[in-house]
This record gives C-alpha cells, sequence and structure tokens, in this order.
C-alpha cells in the first residue's frame, strides 16, 4: 500500500502499528522518530525498523503515510515542525484520543495544495504504555474512529481508510466534534471513574485490598494509565468530558435516590438496564 511509512513516537500504538503493518504487507520500508535516544535504540534493533532517525524532520522526508503517535499536545507542534520537509502527497494522521482541537489546528499548520492531515483514533489502547508492550494484533477487532473536515479530499479518506481496515479494524468516520462527544462517554469518563474509585478507596484502609476481588481489578484496570498523558487527554476534551460527567451524576442519583426510598423496583431495573448493556458489548 505505501513504500514508506513513518511512526513519530514508536510507543505502545506506534510499535504496534509497525509491527502490523509490516506483517501485513502495507508497508516496504518504516521509519521511526523518537525524542528518547533508548527508544530510537530499541527501534533500530526491531525487526519491524528500517532506519530511525534523530529528528522528525529527516524521519518524514519521502515517505507517503506518517503517523504521529505521540501525546495530543505534541501531535499540532510535531505536524508544525515536519510541515515543510513532506511530499506535496503526503498523507499524515495520528492516533490521538482527542479530535476537534487537533484537527482544527492541523488544517491551519498545512496549505490547501500540501499534504493532508486526517484524524484518526484506534480505540486499541491499554493501561500500558511502551515499545515492550506492543504487539502485532494489537488492532485486530478493534474499533477505528476517523475524522476527516468537510473539506477533506474524498481519495485522501478512501486510502487512510483502506490503511485500517487492512489492518483488520472496523471502521467509523465522524466529525472531529462528534468523536469527541463519543470517547468522552465511551472511553475517556471510564477512566475518571476508575481513577476516582481508586483515589477514594486509597484514604481507606490499606488492608482492605487484600479482601478485594477480582470484579475490582476489572473495574479499576484502566486507571493504571499514565496520569501525564490522561491530564492531557482530559484536559483537551474538557466541555464534552464535563457534559459525560453532569449525565453520570444524574444516573448516580437516580440509582441513590432508589435506595434511600428502599424501591426495589428501580433498583432491579437500574441493574437490569446496565446488564443488558454490558452484554451486548
Amino acid at each position: 500500500m505505501f513504500q514508506q511509512i513513518t511512526i513519530l513516537g514508536p510507543g505502545l500504538l506506534g510499535a504496534s502499528l509497525a509491527m502490523a503493518a509490516k506483517a501485513e504487507g502495507l508497508a516496504m520500508r518504516v521509519h521511526t522518530w523518537s525524542r528518547r535516544a533508548e527508544t530510537r535504540k530499541q527501534s533500530l534493533e526491531a525487526d519491524w525498523c528500517d532506519a530511525v532517525f534523530d529528528s522528525p524532520e529527516a524521519a518524514v522526508q519521502g515517505s507517503e503515510l506518517v503517523v504521529i503517535c505521540t501525546p495530543v499536545e505534541t501531535i499540532v507542534p510535531l505536524l508544525v515542525k515536519i510541515a515543510g520537509h513532506l511530499k506535496p502527497t503526503t498523507l499524515i494522521t495520528d492516533v490521538g484520543s482527542t479530535k476537534a482541537k487537533i484537527c482544527k489546528e492541523a488544517a491551519c499548520a498545512l496549505t490547501s495544495d500540501g499534504p493532508v492531515f486526517i484524524g484518526s483514533h484506534p480505540m486499541a489502547g491499554s493501561e500500558r504504555t511502551g515499545m515492550a508492550n506492543a504487539r502485532v494484533d494489537l488492532f485486530q477487532d478493534a474499533c477505528c474512529m476517523i475524522t476527516p473536515l468537510h473539506d477533506t479530499p474524498e481519495k485522501a479518506v478512501e486510502q487512510l481508510s483502506a490503511f485500517w481496515e487492512a489492518l483488520q479494524m472496523r471502521l467509523t468516520t465522524v466529525s472531529p466534534a462528534q468523536h469527541d462527544e463519543i470517547v468522552a462517554h465511551v472511553s475517556h469518563l471510564p477512566h475518571l471513574l476508575a481513577s476516582s474509585l481508586c483515589s477514594y478507596l486509597g484514604h481507606k484502609d490499606a488492608a482492605w485490598a487484600n479482601c478485594a476481588g477480582p470484579g475490582l481489578r476489572d473495574n479499576t484496570r484502566i486507571a493504571a494509565g499514565d496520569p501525564y498523558l490522561w491530564q492531557q487527554i482530559l484536559q483537551q476534551n474538557r466541555q464534552e468530558i464535563l457534559r459525560a460527567i453532569a449525565g453520570f451524576e444524574n444516573e448516580l442519583d437516580q440509582f441513590k435516590n432508589a435506595l434511600l426510598s428502599e424501591d426495589t423496583q428501580a433498583i432491579t431495573q437500574k441493574l437490569t438496564q446496565g446488564k443488558h448493556y454490558r452484554d451486548q458489548l
């Protein structure tokens, strides 16, 4: 599909993407860059990597696809740095968890007759980070959301869609604003709730943790994610997350009131609704 692609930030998603692209025969050559010398050394030793560069500007030269796999606050600054070193036909995407701000600023950073940026969000992350946790099947059967703008060339959308689908992902195309509303509810709110629960329990007797079963571990797994990365995500999608919190607070209040009034029918109904949603996942 591509003679050469560049991965900027070969961590969990970036390295997994490079592995999968090579395994599926989607790229003849994979170039990488990382700000950390240790990660660049690890990339050079990996069989999925063909070349490692000390600067993002050098890494993107000649590539037909560039995927920015860095924290959300660094995606647009990186795009600005590499813009003048790309071929006019280069397709650029990212794997960030927020889209409205990134896509808006990316559009301003590129000329209308130059490279095209289309936001991507493969919903295939983990609470674990780094290249050591990368794996070739990370994207298989996971959802990928792409967020073209209204004036994005259709050919570029089709090309990017074909790339993610070739990695065996389930594709959904939405606007950047729709993306942020959706993930605020199905990704960002769950993380916030898991972290809040762990923070709350952290003030209780430490010995209580020895009495916990798998339910607590299952419900709080994602709280182990990198706080620095998640702080950026929550801040960038602040308005949508606040709306999601308000909606959840209303749901929790209904549950609380049902318990206060000993309304067993309402309690059972809420539990049944929750079970039904979970069974559909």
